[in-house]
């Protein structure tokens, strides 16, 4: 049986056995956290939908209005004439099938890849590597674009891509525990609007079927998912 910590159990006692708004969550969680380093703040949601069917996947993405607290190192794949673009807009490394050729090799010094869509043909041979990392370009996610600038612009500023795992969860960052309180409620609310946003026609029966919220060795909090669904619809 797995044992608490006496930190950990500490700060699951301060929280309330109840759901939450995500205006009272936020400021509980930063009340209960304990770790000496600036946690990551994630949220959880459990969706009444069922991956294994096509038409019941769930993904996309979203601008956090006050980003993630870490700017990510963007490696930007294009032809020749977007790659002064890539440059201009802030890619940390930029450049066309020679760096296909590099990774292949073994580099994997970024955090974000991007493309255009005539690149894909080469960067289709790395599936098997940025795939498993979550890093793969794609069209749905914004990720493989003719507007090179746009999506670079966008990843740097804090854009986040969701995606529903097998068991029917998206587990999504929303910032740093150190934020203001209200930039946290802000990008919380943007990314559950998001996901909201994303049902899928297909999905039957209730949609969010629970919503957490916790920092990085921080208890979860539960939060109100018919709040949240009602702050959607408005």
């Amino acid at each position: 049986m797995r044992k608490t910590g006496k930190r950990f159990a500490a700060a699951r006692q301060q929280v309330p056995d109840r759901p939450h708004t995500l205006e009272d969550a936020v400021p509980l969680m930063q009340k209960v956290k304990f770790a000496k380093f600036d946690e990551t703040v994630e949220i959880a949601l459990r969706l009444g939908v069922d991956p294994k069917h096509a038409d019941q996947m769930v993904r996309g993405t979203v601008v956090l209005p006050h980003g993630l607290g870490k700017t990510k190192r963007v490696l930007a794949i294009a032809g020749a004439d977007k790659q002064k673009e890539a440059q201009l807009a802030g890619a940390d490394f930029v450049g066309g099938e020679e760096l296909v050729d590099k990774i292949q090799g073994g580099w994997m010094d970024f955090d974000a890849v991007v493309a255009t869509p005539d690149m894909m043909r080469a960067v289709g041979k790395l599936g098997k590597v940025l795939g498993p990392r979550g890093l793969m370009p794609n069209p749905k996610t914004g990720t493989v674009t003719p507007d090179i600038a746009k999506a670079v612009k966008e990843i740097k500023a804090g854009k986040v891509e969701f995606r529903v795992d097998k068991t029917g969860i998206i587990h999504a960052p929303i910032g740093k525990a150190s934020f203001p309180t209200q930039n946290l409620v802000e990008n919380a609310h943007a990314l559950v609007d998001s996901v909201v946003r994303a049902k899928p026609s297909a999905a039957k029966g209730k949609y969010l079927k629970s919503v957490t919220m916790s920092s990085t060795m921080g208890p979860g909090i539960a939060i109100d998912t018919s709040h949240v669904t009602e702050v959607v619809k408005h």
